[in-house]
């Protein structure tokens, strides 16, 4: 009887540390601890659970593939341990019908609590079936009934999947009516009420109008909102370090690579800021693809193979570019021009770039959300410049590329020297506004599949632009200006230099687009400069 009670728990003992073994990154639907590598967000969840214990109701927005779902499944988890039943529904995939009048909405309402509760195995289930609730006057009085006994903490996800109606709003309206109520001891409702979904629910108006189901009156807001009690919680969603490296200690305990912990979750990072989908997809590529190459090197390659990727994520990008224009020009200014925004409340296409993850704030201005958006986000416009502008490829890998090294003074040169030819029938406008992105469109089929580039953001403004060239293992900066006279041309050398110093370089590029026609025959001038002990490519292209 022991052996086979010793037995029963060696299998038993066997089995868990296999399945630990077994454990993966995952980038699709709900991450679940013990079967998946996840940050630790205790610190996040606390944070919430402050904003339920004071019976606030708020919202959490954020982009596609930020954890949202995953964020109420682990509250879900542990609010049972607090004292309050959770009811956790979703609007993804609910009959469409549920929206057409008040009686269909109440009676889908009610059956999505009631399924939640018996799949919870909760005996309170029973409360929750419909009665004959035809109305939100009706559907009120029956939340006062069941909430009187019990703290009930509500949360919709995927809420901007199927409430593109005013009938949504009103029902948020009668939760907002019973808050009030509640906090005035005239009747009882839910302890919180938690909204879950892409766009702000303040300003679904604005999602309605955008997508044709709504028609503002004469004097409608597009912004007002029946949800203007909820309190603007300041969580941040995305990873930090400490969060990350979380997640990476846990790996290395079950793997043990000798992964400098700190140093690969600072590189993942600098690419991601924090976004939870591109964080896992680094690591499932690097443990799936890269030979669990755990260093620095290794997400800079698994970064190189998801600029590659035709992702949801990636298609979600170009859709949303593609559907606003305006926010695609403000995208374009920022990529291509340098332009600067300053953060606006009111500017509904800043706020929007902000709710799909494009933008972030930052010191009271609006900025790249993080570096591999940047990445992807030139891709986007030097391919359709490309595209648009009939730009033909002058230049072929073979001539610049030889034994898997790249000759970038090579390939700047003939850059140069195709740039009139090519270019020469181009408006003035059209030259000085995107010739940095032109040598970006010239250089993105040269590198593809073997390196690739980023534009470092404090540089990117309307005089200078440094471009950081991975390929192989070798390391370029090209840094890009507009003549701007001869003292900014001395200037940009010490730029250049201080850049390369910050870098641990020695050898720089600087290629300079000059428009004095008088000045230009079209034949570029390139010359190696000694400056501050630096070896510096000095080209000057013009039309």
């Amino acid at each position: 009887m022991n052996y086979e009670l010793k037995n029963t728990h060696l299998l038993i003992y066997s089995f868990t540390e296999n399945y630990k073994i077994m454990r993966e990154f995952n980038v699709t639907g709900i991450c679940v601890p013990g079967k998946h590598y996840m940050a630790d967000t205790s610190e996040k969840l606390s944070k919430i659970f402050v904003l339920i214990e004071k019976g606030k109701y708020f919202s959490i927005n954020c982009a596609r593939q930020y954890g949202k779902t995953t964020t109420i499944f682990l509250l879900e988890q542990k609010l049972p341990e607090k004292g309050y039943t959770p009811i956790w529904i979703s609007f993804e995939g609910v009959n469409e019908n549920m929206f057409d009048n008040e009686t269909l909405f109440c009676s889908e309402f009610l059956r999505l609590c009631t399924r939640e509760l018996e799949w919870r195995k909760e005996q309170c289930a029973n409360d929750w079936k419909d009665n004959g609730i035809i109305s939100f006057s009706l559907l009120s009085d029956f939340i006062n009934n069941v909430c009187q006994t019990k703290k009930y903490v509500l949360m919709i996800d995927e809420v901007d999947k199927s409430s593109n109606n005013l009938l949504f709003l009103r029902f948020l309206g009668m939760l907002r009516d019973k808050y009030l109520a509640r906090d005035s001891r005239r009747g009882y409702t839910f302890q919180s009420v938690i909204l879950v979904g892409v766009y702000n629910i303040k300003n679904l108006k604005i999602k309605m109008v955008q997508a044709g189901t709504h028609q503002l009156q004469d004097g409608e807001s597009r912004i007002n909102s029946p949800w203007n009690i909820a309190v603007d919680h300041k969580i941040d969603m995305s990873l930090n370090i400490k969060e990350i490296s979380s997640m990476l200690a846990d790996y290395e305990n079950d793997h043990k690579t000798g992964m400098d912990i700190e140093a690969v979750a600072t590189e993942i990072r600098i690419y991601t800021n924090g976004y939870p989908y591109l964080v896992s997809r680094i690591c499932q590529i690097i443990e799936e693809d890269l030979d669990k190459n755990w260093t620095t090197s290794g997400v800079d390659k698994a970064i190189k193979i998801m600029l590659l990727e035709r992702t949801v994520l990636v298609d979600d990008i170009s859709k949303n570019l593609a559907n606003h224009k305006e926010l695609n020009d403000i995208m374009f200014n920022i990529i291509a021009l340098g332009k600067k925004y300053e953060y606006n409340a009111s500017n509904h296409t800043i706020d929007l770039a902000l709710t799909f993850g494009f933008l972030i704030k930052q010191n009271g201005s609006v900025v790249i959300g993080n570096k591999f958006f940047e990445m992807l986000l030139y891709r986007h416009y030097t391919l359709e410049i490309t595209m648009n502008r009939d730009i033909r490829e002058r230049t072929l890998p073979s001539e610049v590329i030889f034994d898997g090294k790249l000759d970038m003074q090579l390939a700047i040169e003939k850059f140069a020297q195709h740039y009139y030819e090519i270019y020469k029938k181009s408006l003035k406008k059209f030259i000085e506004d995107e010739c940095r992105l032109l040598f970006l469109t010239y250089l993105q089929p040269l590198i593809n599949g073997g390196g690739f580039y980023h534009v470092e953001s404090e540089t990117r403004d309307a005089k200078r632009m440094d471009v950081v060239v991975d390929y192989g293992i070798d390391q370029f900066i090209v840094e890009l200006k507009l003549w701007y006279g001869e003292a900014a041309h001395e200037k940009a050398f010490d730029q250049l230099v201080g850049y390369l110093d910050r870098k641990n370089k020695d050898v720089g590029y600087l290629i300079t687009f000059d428009f004095r026609k008088e000045k230009n025959t079209g034949a570029p001038k390139t010359e190696w400069v000694n400056h501050k002990g630096k070896k510096i490519f000095d080209v000057m292209v013009g039309i």
